[in-house]
């Protein structure tokens, strides 16, 4: 393996584990500690993705100037001092400001990271690398949830405490990070254009699916452990089903460099598992109806981002790839940051359950689009 994927895979690990410690317990931890309603547990969801919407754009303008490493620990650092002010919240307000810092910061971690597996990778590898990367920041995820359990149960610690390991873990990546910027790590020659980023609207079908696939990933992250909490699942439980979910994606992304050969079925596929996995949710009491939604859309969430990325830069050129990259991300942001939004006041109103429900529906139509549509997925008819 190459020395430079090789420091980056061990970076998105240990992010992993620290994003795996504390991220399923905010939405409890804002809902039983702080007394944040749906609406605003939304809100924070919102204001954890909102910034993803552009600062994206702004890191793949960076990537033209900078070391991609050097990006990655400000990312590192920002992620760092977000997690454990958040040890120390105590207001939904307050809670909302630091997860609007944490979703800056991760802006500076995707776009750099993809912009080294692109820079580095030979031939046709990129897919293989970039789902190999995401694979230990999933692994991570999965590894989180496992700890926290031990956690908070063997061990005792509040929500608070657990921030505040979370914490340790993540100024820990830094470590490695700091080594990719004294790595000689190319970087394309070019300049900023709105014509690269508009290269990316030539690809509506892959921008549909991006984004209801990042809505309902941004909905799972943020209101859904407080939902699986309703339905009477403890804070240990909601590790363990995060634990599930992060097994089914590292599981899956094992395959990704399989599954690219039928990109277009591959794609429809991800998205029926993904709309059945949230229609279980709807009806589900029981941790292992929950269990079987969690593998489901394990499955459906894993292989839809490297998948849609290698389709779009396949097609566009290399000398505006870390912009296209940028733009990528932010419409990636978009998503995230409708779902959390939009589930968080379905809720509110319509019930707790009902955001499953729609997501399910709207999936399916978007499946069916895909699959009359199949054509346009497979990147060599593009």
């Amino acid at each position: 393996m190459n020395k430079i994927i090789f420091l980056l895979n061990i970076t998105g690990l240990l992010i992993g584990i620290s994003y795996g410690l504390h991220n399923p317990i905010v939405p409890i931890f804002s809902k039983n500690e702080i007394g944040a309603s749906y609406g605003e547990l939304g809100l924070i969801g919102l204001a954890n993705f909102f910034p993803y919407m552009f600062i994206p754009v702004l890191v793949g303008m960076l990537l033209h100037r900078y070391n991609s490493g050097v990006l990655l620990c400000v990312g590192i650092g920002l992620n760092t001092v977000s997690v454990f002010l958040l040890s120390l919240a105590k207001t939904v307000p307050e809670v909302m400001i630091l997860r609007g810092l944490t979703g800056v910061a991760h802006a500076f971690f995707w776009p750099p990271s993809e912009a080294i597996i692109s820079g580095v990778s030979e031939g046709n590898t990129r897919v293989k690398n970039i789902a190999r990367f995401t694979g230990f920041f999933v692994a991570g995820f999965m590894i989180g949830p496992l700890a926290g359990t031990f956690i908070l149960e063997g061990l005792d610690v509040s929500y608070r405490g657990l921030f505040e390991i979370a914490t340790f873990v993540m100024a820990s990546s830094i470590i490695f990070g700091l080594q990719l910027t004294k790595k000689q790590i190319q970087r394309e020659n070019g300049s900023f254009s709105f014509s690269a980023i508009k290269q990316v609207i030539k690809f509506p079908l892959v921008i549909m699916i991006l984004i209801y696939c990042a809505s309902s990933f941004g909905m799972i992250l943020t209101i859904y452990p407080a939902f699986l909490n309703d339905r009477s699942m403890s804070a240990i439980d909601i590790e363990l089903l995060y634990f599930v979910f992060g097994a089914s994606r590292v599981l899956t992304l094992a395959l990704a460099d399989r599954l690219v050969r039928h990109t277009g079925i591959t794609l429809v596929t991800s998205i029926i598992t993904i709309s059945i996995g949230l229609a279980i949710s709807f009806v589900s009491f029981s941790m292992q109806e929950f269990i079987a939604a969690m593998l489901l859309m394990g499955f459906g969430f894993s292989i839809i981002f490297p998948l849609t990325l290698e389709i779009i830069l396949r097609k566009t050129s290399k000398q505006s790839q870390v912009i296209i990259i940028g733009a990528y991300e932010t419409t990636f942001g978009i998503g995230w940051s409708i779902g959390p939004i939009a589930a968080g006041l379905i809720a509110e109103y319509a019930g707790n359950s009902m955001p499953y429900l729609i997501f399910f529906a709207i999936g399916i139509g978007i499946s069916l689009i895909s699959l009359i549509k199949k054509k346009m997925l497979e990147p060599q008819s593009i």
